[in-house]
């Protein structure tokens, strides 16, 4: 059995597209719903506000645990069984964070999140997926399209959060009992997808780059640290930006908005950032969205007005989409198609892994760095410098480098 030629199988492409989309936009609608109450849920929770965002880094560090395995379940099942997987991964995770808000336990609340991470995993393949049967014009648009599904979701999350946060005497009871609906409805849509699974390698197949020789490759090692480095970010502040909200006395409702604006900036422009790929380059992508990601942080700087957090979260989702997508596909351009499942999973591994320590980290300078929510949000922006100039540098790097040589 052989995969199809992308350039010849438009209509599965498509298909394929419009059902990754709808789970972009359905699933997805978990996310912004865990990262609008983690922080807030484990503040009520723990014993010490330092540990607030653990529960959003436990989801984190699961997700870049499974990243290798889940990887390669596609690599061997096919992307519907992966999936699958992932959305079944969200309802147990789900129902064993709201155990652990039933019984007022950090530890199982812990536990869930990290299961949770399975879906997350599971997720971020959805993007690699579009690709599988796209051909290479197709592709940057294919990636852009799935990753703008996440429009409904910053719709639909935030606003079920609106509803089922009080439903419950116990907070945010609710709010996981809807995602545990969301997980095991949403599977169905699997069922419609149609990808080829990768067939068995012949023993005379090309093996390809081992993982190490993969990150040795310029724009696969550019690509990776742009990755992390722009979701890292995201992370960092979008994880805080509720306890910020609320420290800075506003109420859970303005956080729930401010995160929609976010999740919206964040899928919003995916409508048209494959149309910008195609006509700019992916690296002036990439780099523009390091240059908003740094414009966040300076409005992030200014002021704790509710329009200021609105502006800045509105710039971060900008900087992350920007900044991500084009990441994505660089590193899918810079790869052969039997070395697909290793260096996604590699990829994903490495991101998520930056992601980890970005999401303790968020709580750790919101709650700790200063003795109000007004000076830990400044130092959870100001914690986003070295690494922009880390990414931006990389990036220079890249365009620097003498046309003749192997990337």
């Amino acid at each position: 059995m052989t995969l199809p030629s992308p350039s010849s199988d438009a209509p599965r492409a498509r298909r394929n597209v419009a059902v990754l989309v709808c789970a972009q936009a359905f699933l997805g609608a978990q996310m912004p719903m865990i990262f609008t109450i983690g922080g807030l849920a484990g503040q009520s929770l723990a014993s010490n506000l330092c540990y607030a965002t653990l529960p959003i880094s436990m989801i984190v560090l699961g997700s870049m645990l499974a990243a290798t395995p889940v990887s390669a379940m596609m690599q061997r099942f096919g992307r519907r069984a992966g999936f699958t997987l992932g959305a079944l991964a969200g309802a147990l995770g789900g129902a064993v964070g709201a155990s652990g808000l039933y019984t007022a336990s950090f530890p199982l609340f812990l536990l869930g999140s990290l299961i949770t991470g399975i879906y997350m995993s599971a997720q971020g393949f959805y993007r690699f997926a579009a690709a599988d049967t796209a051909s290479d014009d197709f592709r940057p648009k294919a990636i852009s399209y799935v990753m703008a599904g996440g429009l409904a979701s910053a719709i639909i999350g935030p606003q079920l959060v609106k509803v089922t946060a009080d439903a419950y005497v116990i907070p945010f009871l609710g709010t996981y009992g809807a995602i545990i609906a969301i997980n095991l409805i949403g599977a169905l849509l699997f069922l419609f997808l149609d990808i080829p699974r990768p067939p068995v390698p012949s023993a005379d197949a090309p093996k390809g780059r081992s993982r190490l020789e993969l990150l040795k490759t310029p724009r696969i090692a550019v690509a990776v640290i742009c990755g992390m480095v722009s979701y890292a970010l995201m992370n960092l502040v979008m994880t805080s930006t509720p306890l910020a909200v609320v420290g800075c006395g506003f109420d859970k409702g303005d956080a729930a908005d401010v995160v929609t604006a976010h999740v919206l900036a964040m899928f919003v422009p995916s409508f048209f950032t494959g149309h910008l790929i195609a006509r700019f380059g992916v690296e002036k992508i990439m780099a523009a969205g390091l240059l908003i990601l740094a414009g966040a942080g300076a409005v992030a700087l200014s002021g704790v007005a509710l329009e200021q957090f609105f502006l800045a979260l509105i710039l971060l989702g900008l900087g992350w989409n920007f900044g991500f997508i084009g990441a994505t596909a660089m590193l899918a351009g810079a790869h052969e198609p039997h070395e697909r499942g290793r260096m996604q999973g590699l990829n994903d591994l490495l991101v998520f892994g930056g992601v980890t320590p970005a999401s303790l980290a968020s709580g750790g300078l919101m709650n700790c760095s200063g003795g109000t929510a007004q000076q830990g949000w400044l130092a959870v922006n100001l914690a986003m410098a070295p690494f922009l100039v880390l990414a931006g540098g990389a990036l220079i790097w890249l365009v620097l480098r003498p046309k003749d040589i192997a990337t």
